[in-house]
């Protein structure tokens, strides 16, 4: 029996809007039971009110360690095993490596401990259950090709990488591959955090929906990297981006080299080539 059957409870961080209902909309279309965690407020109220009988909402502050301990006991108590545990929760403002103490606080506390927090809060027991169980984190493009701009933001989402590749490692061991790890890693989305800057949904961005979809397409074919393409990049563009990246530690070319401005004209090469 899947993970993703009829029935089966899963819990999603950040349900409230963007990709995160979006997903707590398709685990209720499947007919799974959803628990939509999120802040308190209407946006909580319209998303379980969206998801139907079987959603249930819970406020809770995802970087509150002992308030996301006590969430898994509340779910266990009261709803039963979980299947499918997303760690979705996330905030975008942050700034530079100069920025705000409190402001870099608030993304690392959010968008890498919340995940942490989940997986060692919820996972163990699946682990246990004996039965079949998915944990997807969200991650970024930004946590591997690092763009300048917001290095707050890129510093949680590469925590996030390297914490849910450590996390599928574990579970090879610890469960085979009863329970799998997923990294969902969105491209240009339209969500809430985006709309912030821009109303309505850019023609180069992908619908949160369309991001679902990828994800539990990817996922049934078994992928870890769940890379997501947008309307205005390609899986090839993304593989370049990702493996220029890399070569800049393999090769010993300056930070960020993408962005250096003594190798600009050799990576616009690459990226034709």
């Amino acid at each position: 029996m899947s993970a993703l059957s009829f029935g089966n409870l899963a819990v999603v961080t950040g349900g409230a809007s963007g990709i995160g209902l979006a997903a707590a909309k398709a685990f209720a279309g499947l007919g799974m039971r959803v628990v939509i965690v999120d802040q308190p407020g209407d946006s909580l109220d319209s998303a379980v009110a969206a998801c139907g009988d079987q959603a249930v909402g819970m406020a809770v502050d995802v970087s509150d360690r002992i308030a996301v301990e006590a969430l898994a006991v509340t779910v266990a108590e009261h709803y039963g095993p979980v299947s499918v545990l997303m760690n979705n929760a996330g905030v975008g403002a942050g700034g530079d490596v100069l920025a705000d103490p409190a402001a870099w606080e608030r993304v690392l506390g959010v968008n890498l401990m919340g995940v942490l927090h989940g997986v060692q809060s919820f996972v163990p027991a699946m682990i246990e259950s004996g039965q079949p169980g998915i944990v997807i984190n969200t991650g970024s493009k930004q946590g591997i090709t690092q763009p300048p701009g917001n290095t707050a933001y890129n510093v949680s989402k590469a925590g996030v990488k390297a914490l849910t590749e450590g996390l599928a490692h574990t579970l090879r061991q610890q469960a085979g591959d009863r329970v799998t790890a997923h990294l969902l890693i969105p491209g240009y989305t339209f969500t809430g955090m985006t709309a912030a800057n821009t109303p309505d949904k850019p023609d180069a961005a992908w619908s949160a929906e369309q991001v679902v979809a990828f994800m539990l397409e990817g996922i049934g074919a078994g992928d870890f990297y769940l890379l997501c393409p947008d309307n205005e990049t390609t899986p090839e563009q993304d593989r370049k981006r990702i493996l220029w990246a890399a070569a800049d530690v393999a090769e010993n070319r300056p930070a960020l080299s993408r962005w250096h401005p003594d190798w600009k004209d050799q990576f616009e090469t690459f990226m034709r080539g």
